[in-house]
């Protein structure tokens, strides 16, 4: 039953508080445009991490993290990229793939938008953290925590980090 902290789109910055929200998670995934190998470090050093790389993100990062990771947690199929594009319409890159052998669960960032829909068409759950950082349009900087539990998902938590405006 392992417990999940999610993030995306830190461009660089790590708040403080996500290591008080993350204190009782097992994994922490991180969903791209994590901007500074410092921030893989912060992370790594305070739990097992799982992440991929973004549109922003240097050849320090991209060698850290690969562009899509699928992987088997808490016995749901996981596929994690960056860019997946809108529920139903998939990014093009993705489109094909997710047809022929979808995932349960999709996550992905970029967007900056905190966004959780089932695909009842695929039965995979999408899944966006919003974004994390100070960088983009989004007001709120945001996060999830969630469990999953043999082949379920279970007490899904949207975390408000603060405005995005306020932090300098």
């Amino acid at each position: 039953m392992p417990r999940i902290g999610l993030l995306s789109d830190t461009h660089g910055y790590l708040d403080e508080r996500i290591f008080h929200h993350f204190a009782e998670v097992d994994e922490i995934w991180h969903a791209g445009d994590v901007g500074d190998v410092s921030v893989i470090d912060q992370l790594e050093a305070f739990k097992p991490l799982k992440g991929v790389y973004g549109n922003i993100d240097g050849q320090e990062v991209r060698k850290r993290f690969p562009l899509d990771n699928r992987f088997v947690c808490g016995g749901m199929d996981v596929w994690m990229t960056h860019i997946a594009g809108p529920v139903y319409v998939y990014d093009k890159r993705i489109r094909m793939p997710m047809r022929e052998r979808p995932p349960q669960i999709l996550v992905c960032g970029h967007s900056h938008i905190l966004k959780i829909q089932m695909d009842k068409r695929l039965n995979t759950l999408y899944i966006n953290p919003g974004a994390a950082g100070r960088h983009g349009f989004h007001k709120v900087r945001t996060a999830l925590r969630f469990t999953l539990e043999a082949g379920t998902i279970k007490n899904m938590e949207a975390i408000e980090l603060g405005s995005r405006a306020s932090v300098k």
